[in-house]
C-alpha cells in the first residue's frame, strides 16, 4: 500500500485514481503523518446484469393477451 500526504494526494488525483483502477493498489492518504482516507478500486465483479437479472422468475398460467370478462363502468364510483 502506497502512503502519500494529502498534498500530494489533490496535486496527483486523477493520474492516481487512474492508476488505482489498473493497479488494484490502494493508496492511504495522509494529513500530518495521520491516516485520514484510503483510495481503493472498485470491485465489480459478480455485478448483477440489468437486462436479463429476473430471467425464469415469472409464469404465465393463462393468455396473457386474452380480454378477461371483467365489465368496467369509469361513470360508477
Amino acid at each position: 500500500m502506497v502512503k502519500m500526504s494529502a498534498g500530494e494526494f489533490k496535486a496527483k488525483c486523477l493520474k492516481l485514481m487512474e492508476h488505482v483502477k489498473n493497479s488494484h493498489e490502494e493508496i492511504l492518504i495522509t494529513k500530518h503523518g495521520k491516516p485520514v482516507a484510503k483510495l481503493i478500486p472498485v470491485e465489480t465483479k459478480g455485478a448483477v446484469p440489468l437486462f436479463g437479472f429476473l430471467k425464469g422468475s415469472v409464469r404465465v398460467h393463462a393468455d396473457i393477451t386474452k380480454p378477461i370478462e371483467e365489465n368496467w363502468n369509469v361513470l360508477e364510483g
